[in-house]
């Protein structure tokens, strides 16, 4: 009789489970794996320009699936709130507080809007005021606060932010410019289903393609709602009132010129695409004084619609239009001495010019690039840093010029490859504030730089400053993070007495700020946020190394369970996480990634929490896919798969802490591709867990991730590396998980979908589950709780208590 019972409790248990068709409601995993959901979420940090203030922006928890259920709409490759004309699917701040430098004095911003939703939080230049926007049901508004009295005032509302970017400070530190709704524009369009004609799209004979992108615009019924909400009003807050800048426009960008006087801008213009996003329709960009009127015309693109496709392969004509960080007011931009075609045979690729008011003359050569130009950093009058990159040969070149003389004074600095992160000798660092805002830090008198980077290395990034001597070319380093802590570099507040702002963090210390004399050592704590994850306290952490059977190295961050001892509860059920990268070399594959000392900060949706439920977690499992001067990476994709995996499962059961039998691969995104193919071509694993991927590589032709060639130039390589080609090979449970509002380029939705069929058809063990109103990363409380439950369920069946037959 209790048998029976037993067996009846149990039935209703999994029933929901083993039903995926029914009603299925939203459901939550264990008790320990809601209260890391619902953390606290410790606060961001925002440091004033003078260093004299820290902003500590409190932040909300996670949304829920009704504010996904707002009103969205999804056109030109955006996604817009129509209540608000901004964003959706955004982020927010709940509150403000202030605290001086040192960390004393800490006090709450009162005066804020009853559930505020708070964003885009800005310093004035000179650190005494802030400006933040406030989003209702309705509008976003502006609001500015003044440091020393914290007082706060609104000063407008109705911005529009389409496009993302809200405002901008003027250098007289009163003044801000930001878009605004236009005033009187009359209700949004209605949806004529009556078609007035076909929707027609065509190509007379030009060779191009389109990546696959989502959110596309479908017919003229889009159009109109995109010109509606993408038209906005250039708007000035003067201190006390507000002006109309120019005209309406669909207004994709303003950039202020140093002194103020002038602005860059970028107006989207008719026709458009339904192949390609906003990004894509033809614009103008032109330079307006601050009363509206246009000065010059800089550059007019044509609607773009056949894409460059080949590496570092751009568009003919002018780009990176913007302003000289060095002077008041000139124009800089690239343009390509290709044509945009990078295997022309030529001295110089790029060519960089500058223009001085009024904007209208010829442009001055200022100087050219072999390779694809990266952007100058400016010092002053006589002294710059130019970068210069191939993507295909992946390697960047790094100059110094003096400005007045550029080609005679060009000195190589550096020369690496760009996935050599162990001789990369880090960034230049640039003024926060005043005005060489943006410009190099120099020291010793002008004779020298300051570099900061991660600090790769064979025992995981240790980041670091260095000092540089501009004439001898050495650095000296001043200081590195020292085993047993991961600590990096936040802001240099003073290069002559050399005083930092670092963030500090172990494995069992939370990330706090410091304050750190690089002379003496000397660390002044500025913050103390707690542990906001309890429920991991006694899980251990091991950075461990292994070698992949062709001789490269790997590595792979262990977790093990709370209390874990490996003589007494001995081998255990293991979930391996993952996300191929490609590589060129085996020695840059080879190099360790991350740091074995930084603490384990989780989001409500990580694989990690399951190490509360008894598994042991082979995270951030490093699998390169590497390939050499003549063979592209991908052309043996699958073979290299495998042999990751294998090293990491060897090394794991050699190490005594997992069961061969009982091991899950699992990834989001490529790293959902990588399961599947993992489970197409091995049984290397009990089970596995795809969230979001793409499955059908015939439905990206254009290329994908790194891949560059199409399906037509290689349509064996597309068919191998599709797991829904090989869905018959699938002999292991498998679970798809898929936001259905994806919006990621290639991972449509129906790449689950068709997965799933085809599994199904081939009489697979696979479960697809689709959450409602969810992106490419899921956000809504209920839908990452649900995920997590299912995967929960899904491995106490086929991995926990997998029962492997003899």
């Amino acid at each position: 009789m209790i048998r029976n019972l037993i067996s009846l409790l149990l039935l209703l248990v999994v029933l929901p489970f083993s039903y995926g068709q029914s009603g299925l409601k939203y459901q939550l995993p264990p008790k320990e794996i809601v209260a890391i959901a619902d953390a606290e979420v410790t606060p961001a940090i925002s440091i004033s320009p003078d260093y004299k203030t820290i902003a500590l922006l409190h932040r909300a928890g996670m949304v829920t699936v009704a504010d996904l259920s707002r009103e969205e709409l999804r056109i030109a490759g955006l996604r817009i709130d129509p209540a608000v004309n901004g964003p959706s699917r955004s982020s927010y701040y709940t509150g403000i507080s202030l605290m001086n430098i040192d960390g004393t004095a800490e006090r709450k911003v009162d005066g804020l809007p009853a559930d505020a939703r708070l964003g885009s939080f800005s310093w004035s230049p000179d650190g005494t005021r802030a400006a933040f926007t406030n989003t209702t049901d309705d509008a976003i508004e502006l609001w500015v606060m003044d440091v020393a009295t914290m007082g706060l005032k609104k000063i407008a509302s109705g911005l529009n932010m389409v496009f993302r970017g809200s405002f901008d400070w003027m250098p007289d530190n009163s003044s801000i410019i930001f878009r605004s709704v236009v005033e009187g524009r009359g209700p949004r369009p209605g949806a004529n289903n009556k078609p007035e004609g076909p929707v027609v799209q065509e190509n007379l004979g030009e060779m191009g393609a389109a990546r696959t992108f989502q959110d596309l615009l479908k017919d003229e019924n889009d159009s109109r709602l995109f010109e509606y909400f993408a038209t906005s009003q250039i708007t000035k807050w003067n201190g006390s009132g507000l002006e109309k800048i120019g005209a309406p426009g669909m207004y994709t960008g303003i950039n202020l010129s140093n002194d103020g006087n002038y602005m860059i801008v970028d107006e989207l213009q008719r026709p458009f695409s339904y192949i390609v996003p906003y990004s894509y329709f033809p614009s103008v960009t032109m330079v307006w004084n601050m009363d509206g009127s246009k000065m010059a015309t800089i550059s007019s693109d044509p609607l773009r619609e056949n894409l460059p496709r080949g590496y570092d392969q751009v568009f003919p004509g002018r780009r990176s239009i913007g302003w000289r960080a060095d002077k008041p007011a000139t124009l800089l931009w690239v343009e390509a001495l290709d044509g945009g075609d990078p295997e022309k045979e030529m001295e110089y690729h790029d060519q960089v010019y500058t223009l001085d008011l009024p904007f209208t003359g010829e442009p001055v050569e200022l100087i050219a690039t072999a390779k694809r130009y990266g952007g100058i950093t400016w010092g002053d009058e006589n002294f710059a840093i130019l970068y210069e990159s191939s993507r295909k040969e992946r390697v960047s070149l790094v100059y110094s010029f003096d400005p007045q003389k550029p080609e005679d004074s060009r000195k190589l600095i550096f020369e690496l490859k760009s996935d050599d992160r162990y001789e990369n000798p880090g960034r230049f660092m640039t003024e926060r504030s005043g005005e060489r805002r943006g410009q190099l830090i120099f020291a010793d008198r002008g004779r020298s730089l300051f570099l900061t980077g991660q600090g790769a290395s064979p025992e995981g990034d240790r980041p670091f400053i260095d000092k540089y001597d501009i004439r001898t070319g050495k650095t000296t380093r001043l200081w590195r993070s020292e085993a047993p802590y991961y600590e990096s570099i936040s802001d240099l507040i003073d290069p002559v007495k050399l005083i930092a702002i670092t963030t500090r963090q172990s494995v069992s210390e939370p990330p706090n700020y410091f304050m750190r004399n690089l002379k003496n050592g000397k660390l002044t704590r500025i913050t103390s946020f707690d542990d906001p994850y309890p429920q991991m306290a006694g899980v251990t952490k091991e950075m461990v190394k292994y070698v992949r059977k062709d001789g490269i190295d790997l590595t792979f961050d262990l977790y093990l369970p709370a209390g874990y001892d490996k003589e007494k509860d001995g081998p255990l059920p293991t979930i391996m996480w993952a996300y191929p990268r490609e590589f060129q070399s085996a020695d840059a594959a080879g190099q360790v990634s991350g740091s074995p000392y930084t603490f384990t900060r989780l989001n409500a949706g990580s694989i990690l929490v399951f190490v509360t439920q008894g598994y042991a977690i082979l995270n951030n499992a490093t699998f390169p896919i590497v390939g050499s001067d003549d063979i592209e990476p991908n052309d043996t994709f699958v073979e290299q798969l495998v042999m990751n995996a294998e090293a990491a499962i060897d090394k794991a059961v050699e190490m005594g802490v997992t069961d061969r039998n009982r091991v899950a691969a699992g990834g989001h995104s490529y790293g959902a591709f990588m399961t599947a193919n993992l489970l197409a071509h091995s049984r290397l694993f009990a089970t596995g867990v795809a969230q979001s991927g793409a499955y059908n590589r015939t439905l990206t032709p254009f290329g994908f991730q790194n891949e560059r060639r199409t399906y037509w130039e290689a349509p064996d390589l597309y068919n191998t590396m599709s797991p829904f080609m090989n869905a018959e090979k699938v002999k292991d449970p498998i679970l798809l998980i898929h936001g259905m509002a994806d919006n990621n380029s290639g991972t449509f939705p129906i790449q689950s979908e068709r997965l799933y069929g085809a599994l199904k058809g081939h009489g697979a063990v696979v479960r697809l589950v689709e959450l409602p109103l969810e992106s490419h990363g899921y956000a809504g409380r209920e839908s990452v709780l649900h995920k997590q439950w299912e995967i929960y369920m899904w491995f106490d069946k086929y991995l926990k208590n997998r029962k492997v037959e003899e």
